[in-house]
């Protein structure tokens, strides 16, 4: 396989390029073929459709199908549809059922069906079974190509299925043991196989202790198990029955999916993050967010407006406000960072959830000492008044330590009601804080107005 690095990689990918517009088919195969899948797939999705359908001409749909599983959702549909049908569903047959049914399931009903009555029955099948597990869950989320063996196998037999059975397995390197009922057992590794005695059973070399999930166990649970035990494959049962597995490159699928969703929501801008949707659709998908922090804006505003005589009698307070504002919603911010990680990557739980609400507080009430400490230093050099300078100090102390707290505690009631915790967005923890910022601060500015200067 050609492993292409910085200098040789514009080259090869014009030789190709060349050998595609020359049609010089062995040249191209021969080139092409060497290539690893992921480079394969960036050369094709940057040619046009005339050069791409020359490669459909010279790859088998076996070979096609490796890197169209590679590809993202968009790329594929317009692939797809330039394919020839007969050619594209004998690359679905040829295709990991995981795979396709990720595909199909994006379809309308009527072309998933056209597809599936194509396809081969058992494939079909397969993918069939997969389709009726609910969306991010383990179940929708694993192949059913893996490889099982009987508890009473002896490990030359397991080897010689594995010689038969390995080139259409989604990954050999676990083996999992299963009793006549095919209920989950145990597991043993390829290197165990390897390395134990021809004549022995698989049960004496096999790990009975199998860590496994549930067909209907969250996507995410999944990824962090195979996180936490740094497994390249992970098991999957129905009702104790060995129904499938989810491998490692899923689970980087999922967490990256899960980044950018969580990502979207934090900043308000779940839906719009892909910079090929265009601009209609960006500002359709962000604008309910946006008017609901316009509204809350309004709220903001009015709390000012509330305070006018305040501002009318020191106009000089509204030189802080935006100061106010701005730390009010960047601790905030920081602090829902903090416990979203923490949510997503189960490190936040029943045990830990105190002490990391006293740890944020603690942060909160530090930050504010060290700002109030700043201002009481600064502001009386520049404004000539200690009293402005103890309201302002004051006020980012207690907006400091109580936007913190908002800010860790608003994902986590979020999550207690079974909602993504990422929905307490950056701009909606950010206009809470401010209101309460504005409010702490012309209070304390309203009852000491007498002490400012005029």
């Amino acid at each position: 396989m050609v492993k292409l690095n910085h200098e040789n990689r514009e080259q090869y990918i014009n030789e190709i390029i060349q050998a595609i517009n020359n049609e010089y088919h062995e040249l191209f195969r021969e080139l092409f073929i060497e290539l690893h899948p992921t480079d394969q797939e960036e050369i094709i999705t940057s040619l046009n459709q005339e050069q791409r359908r020359f490669i459909y001409r010279n790859l088998e749909p076996t070979e096609f199908g490796e890197i169209f599983q590679g590809l993202n959702l968009e790329q594929q549909k317009q692939l797809f549809n330039e394919l020839d049908q007969d050619y594209a569903i004998e690359m679905l047959n040829d295709m990991y059922s995981d795979d396709v049914a990720d595909f199909l399931s994006e379809l309308t009903e009527e072309a998933k069906e056209l597809y599936l009555q194509s396809m081969d029955y058992e494939e079909a099948q397969e993918v069939k079974d997969l389709l009726k597990y609910q969306e991010q869950t383990a179940g929708a989320l694993m192949t059913t190509e893996f490889i099982s063996v009987s508890i009473s196998d002896r490990i030359e037999d397991v080897l010689n299925k594995l010689r038969v059975e390995g080139p259409d397995a989604e990954t050999i390197y676990y083996i999992y043991v299963v009793d006549e009922d095919s209920r989950l057992v145990g597991v043993v590794s390829l290197r165990d196989l390897l390395v134990a005695p021809l004549e022995q059973c698989v049960e004496d070399v096999m790990s009975s202790r199998v860590v496994s999930i549930d067909v209907n166990t969250d996507q995410e649970e999944a990824a962090r198990i195979i996180k936490k035990y740094d497994f390249l494959a992970l098991p999957v049962t129905d009702n104790g029955r060995l129904v499938g597995i989810v491998t490692v490159d899923d689970v980087m699928d999922v967490i990256e999916e899960e980044t950018e969703e969580d990502f979207g929501e934090i900043s308000a801008a779940r839906g719009s993050l892909d910079t090929s949707i265009s601009s209609v659709v960006a500002a359709r998908r962000r604008a309910p967010w946006i008017i609901m922090l316009m509204f809350l804006g309004l709220i903001t505003a009015s709390v000012i407006g509330q305070f006018e005589e305040t501002l009318e009698e020191v106009i000089l307070l509204a030189v802080f406000i935006p100061l106010i504002m701005d730390s009010a919603g960047n601790t905030g911010t920081q602090a829902l960072a903090v416990v979203v990680r923490g949510l997503a990557l189960g490190t936040v739980d029943s045990s830990s959830l105190f002490r990391m609400l006293k740890r944020e507080f603690a942060t909160g009430i530090m930050l504010g000492i060290f700002c109030a400490i700043t201002l009481f230093v600064i502001v009386p050099i520049i404004y000539g008044s200690f009293w402005l300078a103890f309201i302002v100090g004051v006020s980012l102390f207690l907006t400091l330590s109580i936007s913190t707290m908002v800010g860790a505690t608003v994902p986590l009631i979020i999550n207690k009601l079974k909602i993504d915790p990422a929905v307490a967005s950056g701009p909606f923890i950010t206009t809470i804080n401010d209101i309460l910022g504005l409010l702490i601060y012309f209070s304390i500015a309203t009852a000491l107005l007498q002490y400012l200067p005029q």
